[in-house]
């Protein structure tokens, strides 16, 4: 695969939020309007009904799920070798490997399945093993095979018919021996002598390989077509057809056909690096997505790997990344969150900005590049904007953000505050969604020294609903702490118009953490039952929850 063909994946972060997807269909966009190379927004997560919402409103579809960065088989360069019959004789492989300079060829059906694989060693092992005199018929040899491997003149018979009964034995001058030692169905290797040619007919021989290019005689090949035997002649005498013969078998008969280690174009490289350390095979092929053979790869196929390239959009965060995010070449970042844990091998392009969403940064973007942008694109930037800063009711919120909205939300047609309380109750609705997707809908995990934590947002336009959603959320709450392998867990239950949030949270020391970070105490609410820590104004997890905790926890340990 070529750098110039190359794609670029423009991705958010795990478990998406609107931003994370509109950012990254609206920067691929715009990438794609500046021409350099072709860009594809993905989803690193399943997305959330409020941003199903967005993408059905402004008729969008949804990007493609990535789940992992590490490079493929298909990032590398696989090596064409065309797939051979497994009717073709041994010496017609030898030189087809000496030809390409392989030492496997791949054996393929008309189908373009993968029947089996021969490697050089079979081919010796065939010179070296072979003492039946039956090998040739047992072989099932196509009588074109034998014509081809001596290079020879098929003088009478069928050359697709198959050599399937008899030996292969080597007549004399003296015609009473051919009598005695011939048998009905052998392949005799004869010289001129027209008598001893006449006499292995008479025993019923298949087929007749005169040697040193001698003619046969007229009533020879009479009586050979009337009694359906075939007649070869050779240019090489005797010895050379007695030592070439065996190397007209198929080559089915020496194939490795069972246990065939193969990889599918979509095996990641890490997974079958570790496989061909453990064999040690030279080459391995390579099927696709329906078991049809695709080419071969060798241990130096693997250096010329091309890693997979992103641009990485609203996160910079290796947890919030997709996995194996360290393999890939990261180009760009652009993002409004706090400087993460990510690490490049080599400089990117990083915008990071104090904005209170990454559409805002995208907007600024499609203006510094003269580039117009498309109601649907308007439509998306403007939700993300709206989404990442609650009606702009966020702490994050900035006049840019504001302004960046009003603009989009006149260029895509759109009433600000009814498509907001669209969206917001769109993703407020918890009716046919499972906790464990209510949970994960707006989830993120953070590191303070050596203490992992997650914060997952709920928001809603009603605190009774939030509670109830709490109830639901409090058990699974003790699963993620295990499946996660964190020391905390919080859920940020946002009331969107009240301004404030709940927060319940499950690990050691978690409840005491968060009233000593905030100063205030848990308790049950007036309006609500479940107990939990009121945070009246808070509602940005960016700006005013993860700030505040990772104090107190810094404080803690000094």
């Amino acid at each position: 695969m070529n750098f110039e063909t190359k794609k670029v994946w423009v991705t958010g972060h795990k478990n998406p939020d609107t931003d994370s997807i509109c950012a990254a269909i609206s920067y691929a966009y715009l990438k794609n309007q500046l021409g350099d190379r072709e860009y594809i927004p993905k989803r690193a997560g399943n997305i959330n009904a409020e941003t199903s919402y967005v993408l059905d409103y402004f008729k969008v579809s949804e990007p493609e799920l990535i789940t992992d960065a590490g490079a493929q088989i298909k990032d590398i360069t696989i090596r064409k070798t065309v797939g051979v019959s497994s009717h073709i004789s041994l010496k017609k492989a030898w030189e087809l490997m000496k030809k390409l300079d392989v030492v496997t060829l791949p054996v393929t059906n008309r189908l373009g399945k993968l029947e089996g694989i021969i490697v050089t060693k079979d081919i010796a092992t065939s010179y070296m093993d072979v003492y039946d005199n039956h090998a040739l018929s047992n072989a099932r040899t196509q009588y074109k095979n034998i014509v081809e491997t001596l290079d020879g003149t098929l003088v009478t018979g069928n050359e697709h018919a198959y050599f399937v009964r008899g030996k292969v034995i080597i007549g004399t001058a003296n015609p009473e021996y051919i009598a005695d030692s011939v048998e009905a169905d052998d392949l005799v290797i004869l010289g001129s002598k027209k008598e001893t040619q006449i006499r292995a007919m008479e025993a019923n021989a298949s087929c007749l390989v005169i040697g040193c290019g001698f003619e046969v005689d007229d009533e020879v090949i009479s009586m050979a077509k009337k009694k359906d035997c075939v007649i070869i002649t050779t240019p090489f005498d005797t010895f050379s057809i007695a030592r070439l013969i065996n190397q007209s078998m198929p080559i089915k008969e020496y194939m490795t056909k069972e246990h065939l280690v193969t990889f599918d174009i979509d095996d990641y490289v890490v997974d079958v690096r570790e496989t061909m350390s453990k064999i040690r095979h030279r080459d391995f092929p390579v099927l696709d997505e329906n078991g049809d053979y695709l080419g071969m790869i060798s241990r130096r196929n693997l250096m010329s790997m091309q890693k997979k390239q992103f641009v990485l959009v609203d996160h910079n965060e290796k947890t919030q990344a997709v996995d194996n995010i360290e393999e890939a070449e990261i180009l760009e970042i652009i993002d409004h969150h706090r400087i993460g844990s990510l690490e490049t091998i080599s400089p990117v392009y990083f915008r990071n900005q104090p904005l209170g969403c990454t559409s805002t940064i995208i907007y600024q973007m499609f203006g510094e590049k003269n580039v117009e942008v498309p109601k649907d694109i308007a439509g998306l930037l403007m939700a993300a904007i709206i989404s990442d800063t609650l009606m702009f009711r966020s702490p994050t919120c900035t006049q840019q953000d504001i302004k960046a909205a009003e603009e989009l939300a006149d260029i895509a047609g759109i009433e600000l505050e009814s498509f907001a309380k669209g969206m917001f109750q769109a993703g407020s609705d918890f009716k046919n969604k499972t906790t464990e997707e209510i949970f994960y809908q707006d989830f993120k995990i953070f590191h303070s020294g050596e203490v992992d934590f997650g914060v997952s947002q709920v928001s809603a336009l009603s605190r009774e609903e939030l509670d109830k959603v709490g109830e639901q959320l409090k058990p699974f709450m003790k699963q993620v702490l295990g499946d996660k392998r964190l020391d905390m867990v919080y859920v940020m239950l946002t009331d969107i118009l009240e301004e404030s949030s709940k927060v319940i949270c499950e690990g050691h020391d978690a409840e005491k953490l968060l009233e000593e970070a905030f100063h205030t105490e848990s308790g049950i609410e007036k309006e609500g039952t479940l107990k939990g820590v009121y945070l009246e104004g808070v509602i940005s997890r960016k700006k005013q929850m993860i700030p505040t905790l990772m104090n107190a926890m810094a404080e803690k340990l000094s």
